[in-house]
């Protein structure tokens, strides 16, 4: 715009005298402060740009010194887990209760199991909450071809969760309704005790317990019978998660009051040493906006102030050998 401004202009001059005579009817027109001008305000603008980007300098990686448990989840992913004796059905309880305590958790540390006939390692040990919460609402009881419940799998993976087994702050929280398939798990629970593991057990689903749901894009089209055609009846199995939690110097908690959980693990897991860990994030990032923010609005009042003619004083000066 700039250019095709500066050619009518001149092909205008033309028409009204020739340059000669225009330098002497105009002698304080100067092409060079148009161009000056231009660049200025165009400055500015820049200026402005980049102060809206916000750029950022003075990053560094901080080491990041914590304390905390190691908590490692291994939750039940087997079909019982979809009967819906329990509100919305035993899977999904499971998931609010898992969800809730990462939430009551400060600088401790986390890892998830998903477990059904076979163990399967969800999530290592990691201090990012929001990455533990998401790959929670991923599990599903199709995740594993394997079906079955045992749980002496999902004790015997959680020991390769921790770095060190001299640890004292080791914790394993098995949210399941208690089936256990394989019946080892007393004896792993106890070799787990004895490497220092400590096993809370939840227990999700009701006593009297429910049919296990066949669905279908999320509708019921039956209910899992058994091989004389009758409704399969899955139920809380309470006894054998007490007897876990028991051989390892665990608790059990029943999971249908989830406040209740959450603080009994609460103080279960303040009785425990700390142990210290380190991480490493990136920290210390400082705005910079200002600067680039006062250049801009310092270039428009010199635009302002910066005319199209020939400055007096700049003149006597000749910096731009105007006067030749």
């Amino acid at each position: 715009m700039f250019l095709l401004l500066q050619f009518w202009r001149r092909s205008t001059q033309k028409k009204f005298a020739d340059l000669a005579l225009l330098k002497r009817l105009s002698p304080n027109q100067s092409l060079f402060k148009s161009v000056l001008k231009l660049f200025v305000l165009c400055s500015a603008f820049a200026c402005l740009s980049i102060a809206l980007v916000n750029p950022k300098i003075g990053t560094k990686l901080e080491t990041v010194r914590s304390e905390g448990v190691d908590v490692v989840f291994a939750i039940d992913v087997s079909k019982s887990m979809l009967a819906e004796d329990i509100a919305p059905n035993r899977l999904d309880k499971s998931k609010q209760l898992v969800t809730q305590i990462i939430n009551s958790l400060v600088s401790d540390r986390v890892g998830i199991i998903a477990y059904a006939g076979k163990a399967f390692p969800q999530l290592p040990i990691t201090t990012d909450y929001a990455s533990a919460k998401m790959f929670l609402q991923n599990m599903n009881t199709d995740m594993l071809s394997s079906q079955g419940t045992a749980i002496s799998e999902a004790i015997q993976l959680s020991k390769t969760y921790f770095d060190n087994e001299d640890q004292s702050n080791r914790v394993l929280i098995i949210i399941s309704d208690g089936e256990d398939h394989d019946g080892d798990a007393l004896d792993i629970a106890e070799e787990a005790a004895e490497q220092g593991i400590r096993i809370l057990t939840i227990g999700v689903g009701d006593l009297k317990g429910g049919p296990i749901p066949i669905k279908r894009n999320g509708v019921i089209l039956n209910y899992k019978k058994d091989n004389n055609g009758e409704t399969v009846i899955t139920r809380l199995d309470e006894t054998t998660l007490k007897e876990i939690a028991a051989e390892a110097n665990g608790v059990y908690m029943n999971g249908s009051n989830t406040a209740e959980v959450v603080e009994t693990i609460k103080n279960e897991l303040d009785k425990m040493d700390k142990q210290e860990f380190e991480s490493k994030q990136i920290a210390d990032f400082k705005d910079q906006f200002q600067w680039f923010l006062a250049f801009g609005i310092l270039l428009l009042f010199i635009d302002i102030f910066l005319l199209e003619r020939k400055t007096a004083w700049l003149k006597k000066l000749n910096l731009f050998n105007e006067n030749f």
